[in-house]
């Protein structure tokens, strides 16, 4: 993994929650210095076809898998976000493996698959 990767991922991690590209750039430089757009595109990229990082496109945003290391590239990636207060959380769901053997009947190689769900968390139900 490169120096640029393992920064992106790096900050991923240490969020903890979804982030925007645009941030990232910001916050990339150790010295406080914004790194060009390019660099990080590329590594969100490159994390994303490995299933270590997941594109949230409704908010578009990106967070670090919550999956075990070694079933982070096969699962389907499933979201819960909070349209109130917009706290996210992966989560796991069934029926992941019947969309691929659906896809793949069809004739498709499913690569990757997000699923979002969007309401409002419990914080915000008991608030309102």
């Amino acid at each position: 993994m490169t120096a640029p990767r393992r920064r992106v991922l790096e900050l991923l991690l240490a969020a903890g929650e979804p982030v925007k590209a645009y941030d990232l750039i910001a916050r990339y430089g150790l010295d406080g210095q914004a790194a060009k757009p390019p660099t990080v595109y590329r590594a969100l990229e490159f994390l994303e076809r490995r299933g270590v990082v997941h594109r949230i496109a409704s908010i578009s945003a990106y967070v670090a898998c919550t999956a075990v290391a070694g079933d982070a590239p096969a699962h389907a990636a499933a979201f819960l976000i909070c349209d109130c207060c917009g706290a996210t959380e992966e989560v796991a769901v069934a029926g992941g493996d019947a969309f691929a053997d659906a896809a793949s009947a069809a004739g498709y190689a499913i690569e990757r698959t997000t699923i979002e769900g969007h309401g409002r968390c419990p914080a915000c139900r008991v608030a309102a």
